[in-house]
């Protein structure tokens, strides 16, 4: 009798633990929705003219800009990458195995690097159109030159081609598990080859079509630099002009909000795309997709066709990068100020990564010790900032922190007579916060596929040793999903290393970052000058890809 209430008293105090858990993933999520609520309460105190002011002067001409960018690019983000797809899982040629990995390489290039790259090299001066008059015997751009990169439909053609790999992994995917049986039926029923494609092959693929063209879109629409380079006024550098050099937080939350909008509508155009026809195979053992032999000429050819958008997407915006930081490091070597861009780089994204990978930790493991609603709710509200356009979270973020801010400064002057200041916002703490909720959802999605690989009876054999549910993840789980935890980190890294447009927002006075540099350079017109700082970013933003490229190796190889 005497045991009882000890075992209880444990049994309390194990089950306390599990609580601090769940509670520090209900306070995550939380945090994680305040700048979409900061948001709307801003937006919510403009001045009743404010809408069809904005609307008149702003939406007018962002709103049809931004549609037709959207239209366009999920349309050639979508062809291209879906016959990319198409090219490589079902047809076999000589460099097949190289385009299967190369064709992640547009990953590596933000948007805003591959317009500031193309604004050179297509320059009216450039190389491009230098080598075209020369060719046709013109001797000056007055008397010879190609249409103006700087236009809406440049803007399209360059974005796609960097965003089609967001099509083009799912669709493989896809294309790759399809049973080959279906492919055999339809050819028995007289079916060529193209028509296979078009009304088997892509109808089974719909459903990773409609999630790939959605990111892409979702990526276009996030864009900052090469829409503004380009000169397509979109909603979101409509959002940074107002705010920056308006000082309209009231109307720059209220475009923001209508990019939130835009948003769930592209999420439920998403859904909605998928749920309508849904498609079996049979239960019996399907052999995998059988690809057709290319040889001669035919398979050079389909090689270079599917070299096209690598060459467009990657190899010649990174050449030019290459040659002009060569220039610039013979001209006048590594500048100190690019080394302090370098640290600030560096650490911002690492304490970034640090903080996020914890909060995915803490979500997801919540979710194993005590699944139910709440911890399942915690999960999905956490990961919201992803689908929100980084401009969208840096407004919110300003907003929230902003006013903490205003709230610690007033009580320290009022206490002790002290100003604080911008304790946050001056700091750099909202940068990594915004990162923070940005990219929570890439942190906890590589924890939840981690753990998932982990069987619950290790927990269970654990707890019967004794084992707390931190002495459980420390010996446990954290060993068995360390490449997971490893790779969801590197994820996160990258993109905070690569994302602009909250960086551009959020950043204190004087601060710089690589991105920050770039688009500072490219804006006042010094290519040259940013060149290095732009290959690094690019050298960075590799690291994944070829993380994309070795698990789907693995994978095909396991097929």
């Amino acid at each position: 009798m005497s045991l009882t209430p000890a075992v209880e008293s444990a049994s309390k105090a194990r089950r306390r633990k599990l609580e601090i858990w769940l509670v520090g993933a209900v306070l995550i999520a939380l945090l994680a929705l305040v700048p979409v609520l900061a948001l709307l309460f801003e937006a919510a105190q403009g001045s009743q003219g404010l809408w069809a002011h904005l609307a008149s002067s702003v939406l007018a001409t962002a709103l049809p800009d931004t549609l037709v960018l959207l239209v366009g690019v999920g349309v050639i983000a979508g062809v291209v990458g879906t016959l990319a797809a198409w090219l490589v899982a079902a047809h076999d040629f000589p460099g097949r195995k190289i385009l299967e990995w190369a064709l992640l390489l547009p990953l590596a290039m933000p948007t805003y690097i591959v317009a500031y790259a193309y604004l050179d090299i297509l320059h009216p001066i450039g190389p491009v159109q230098e080598l075209v008059r020369w060719v046709l015997g013109y001797s000056s751009p007055r008397e010879f030159r190609l249409s103006d990169i700087r236009s809406t439909t440049g803007c399209i053609i360059l974005l796609s081609f960097v965003l089609y790999p967001y099509v083009y992994i799912p669709v493989r995917a896809m294309f790759m598990t399809q049973a080959g049986n279906l492919i055999e039926a339809a050819r028995s029923l007289g079916a060529s080859r193209t028509g296979v494609f078009v009304r088997v092959a892509v109808p089974l693929a719909r459903p990773a079509i409609a999630v790939g063209i959605s990111l892409a879109l979702m990526e276009a629409l996030n864009d900052i630099g090469a829409s503004e380079f380009l000169g397509v006024r979109t909603l979101t550098v409509s959002v940074y002009t107002t705010w920056v050099t308006r000082s309209d937080l009231p109307g720059a939350s209220q475009i923001a909000l209508f990019m939130l909008f835009i948003v769930v509508a592209l999420v439920a155009l998403e859904r909605w795309a998928r749920r309508r026809p849904r498609y079996s195979v049979s239960a019996q053992r399907n052999h995998p997709l059988q690809p057709l032999r290319l040889s001669g000429l035919k398979g050079w050819l389909a090689f270079l066709a599917g070299s096209l958008p690598i060459l467009v997407g990657f190899v010649f915006p990174a050449i030019y990068l290459v040659i002009e930081a060569w220039k610039r490091f013979r001209f006048s070597g590594l500048s100190p100020r690019l080394i302090g861009e370098a640290g600030n780089t560096l650490v911002f994204a690492g304490v970034a990564t640090a903080v996020t990978l914890l909060c995915g930790i803490i979500v997801v493991y919540a979710m194993r010790l005590r699944p139910g609603a709440t911890s399942r709710w915690s999960y999905r509200l956490s990961t919201i900032g992803y689908a929100a356009p980084g401009t969208v979270i840096a407004i919110g973020v300003l907003i929230a922190l902003g006013a903490f801010d205003r709230l610690v400064d007033a009580t320290a002057q009022s206490w002790f007579g002290v100003s604080t200041g911008l304790l946050m916002i001056g700091s750099g703490g909202a940068l990594i916060f915004a990162y923070t909720a940005r990219f929570l959802t890439i942190a906890a999605g590589g924890v939840d596929a981690g753990f998932s690989r982990i069987p619950h009876s290790f927990d269970h054999a654990s707890r019967t040793l004794g084992r707390s549910a931190g002495s459980t993840f420390r010996h446990v789980h954290f060993p068995l999903s360390r490449a997971a935890l490893a790779a969801a980190g590197l994820l996160v890294f990258v993109d905070c290393v690569k994302e602009l447009p909250a960086t551009l927002l959020l950043r204190p006075l004087n601060f710089e970052t690589f991105a920050t540099h770039l688009y500072g350079e490219a804006a006042r017109g010094t290519y040259e000058e940013a060149s290095i700082a732009a290959l690094a970013i690019v050298v960075i933003g590799i690291l994944p890809v070829i993380l994309l490229a070795r698990v789907g190796r693995i994978e095909t190889t396991r097929r």
